[in-house]
């Protein structure tokens, strides 16, 4: 039918009405503060507080309730960078469960023995840039998916050698006499399951972000405690680091574009096409002009960690792949960070060029035995975003931990303070 037919019929001497724009899809999830925080005791008034970022009160739990398992969380403004606080934190209990073999998926999920029940606990914290969505999405997503690989690898877990396949009940003894001499074990499971849920995390945030037309990343910082063993899982700048009475002991290491130069410029090396003409691999001590063109120059590839020297040529007059130092360095200039989730449409401001091919969503993990470290009431871990390491060390954290924690003996509630 016409646009004349239309006017006609419904519209009489009326302007045929201009087509709406489509509606963008909502949010995958609203903007809130860490679950663990709800029910808090806010003054009257502030139950809706956090949607309004101009108030952007402190919110704590109700007086006399503690946090889950000793946790204790702050939160500080983000110094207006964005309209939304960026920063998102997670915790709660891990319960693994094993699948009987031959059970269809939408049926019962069966605990054969006590042993085989698993329980762990799961603390996270993620630091967005460009926008609160992807924290979010992984403050609600990555401990399922950690549970569901968790669970695929169960059964390994909890033998006395984990067996080579899981393809029923039936294990040969040469896969056992394999897996011994390969010496994988239960904890190795615990491991590729964190990074695997990393992974299959970074993949949901990429799909949800593009079905409702946001952008974002965030880094990611996750211990789990399982079997007796600490497990620290990093993607990005955050830190965590153990306090105990006369030992700071890091559980986690930074990522950014300066400590991961060599694995950037290899994969630039390997796949020179990422870059698309428009950076240079190389690094050199500054960035070269072209009165430099000729002169040698100190320079370094990936495969080098000294310096050498080489004769300037016009290529090496591009942006270079990782500029800047320090907390100024940037990824292809654009991102402070070399491994986190999301960013999946990120791309160099005015080019096509993606970011992602180099921002890495795998963790790096460091397994900590419980039982040989023998910890004490006041050994603490503390997890903490860039915005806490830029201003303090390790040693000073510290200090601060230990100044509290004797002063607050008789409080049952310390563990949780908030100030």
């Amino acid at each position: 039918m016409s646009a004349d037919w239309f006017r006609r019929r419904f519209l009489p001497g009326g302007p045929l009405p201009a087509p709406r724009p489509p509606r963008p899809r909502a949010s995958p999830v609203p903007y809130r503060r860490p679950r663990f925080l709800r029910g808090s005791g806010s003054s009257p008034g502030t139950a809706d507080a956090s949607c309004r970022p101009n108030a952007r009160p402190v919110r704590s739990p109700v007086r006399g309730r503690a946090l889950p398992w000793n946790a204790g969380y702050a939160e500080i403004i983000n110094a207006e960078k964005s309209e939304f606080n960026e920063d998102q934190a997670a915790c709660g209990k891990l319960c693994i469960r094993r699948f009987e073999f031959g059970v269809e998926e939408d049926q019962e999920w069966l605990t054969l023995c006590p042993e085989e029940f698993l329980t762990g606990h799961y603390w996270a914290l993620f630091d967005g840039h460009g926008g609160p969505a992807a924290a979010i999405l992984a403050a609600n997503t990555l401990h399922s998916c950690l549970r569901r690989q968790l669970e695929a690898v169960v059964e390994g877990m909890v033998a006395p050698q984990p067996p080579m396949h899981l393809s029923g009940h039936c294990i040969r003894p040469s896969d056992s006499q394999f897996v011994e001499e390969k010496g994988i074990r239960a904890e190795d499971l615990v491991v590729g399951a964190l990074e695997s849920a990393f992974q299959e995390c970074d993949e949901v945030i990429g799909r949800e972000l593009e079905a409702s037309g946001q952008v974002g990343g965030c880094t990611a910082l996750v211990a789990v405690t399982l079997q007796g063993k600490l497990y620290v899982a990093n993607a990005g700048d955050s830190r965590a680091i153990l306090v105990r009475r006369d030992e700071v002991r890091p559980l986690s290491s930074e990522f950014t574009p300066e400590t991961e130069r060599q694995r950037i410029q290899q994969l630039a090396f390997l796949y020179p096409e990422l870059l698309a003409g428009e950076f240079t691999r190389l690094e050199f001590p500054r960035r070269l002009k072209g009165d430099d063109l000729g002169q040698k120059v100190l320079f370094r590839d990936h495969h080098m960690s000294g310096w050498s020297y080489k004769c300037v040529e016009q290529s090496d007059l591009k942006y270079p792949l990782i500029h800047g130092q320090g907390r100024q360095a940037r990824l292809l200039g654009t991102l402070a960070v070399s491994r986190g989730l999301g960013d999946h449409q990120l791309k160099v401001l005015d080019t096509n060029i993606q970011l992602k091919p180099f921002l890495l969503s795998v963790p790096q993990v460091t397994v900590l035995d419980m039982d040989q470290l023998e910890p004490q009431e006041e050994d603490i871990v503390v997890m903490a975003t860039d915005g806490l390491w830029d201003v303090l060390s390790n040693e000073q954290v510290a200090r601060l931990v230990r100044s509290f924690l004797p002063g607050n003996r008789e409080d049952p509630h310390r563990w949780g303070q908030l100030d």
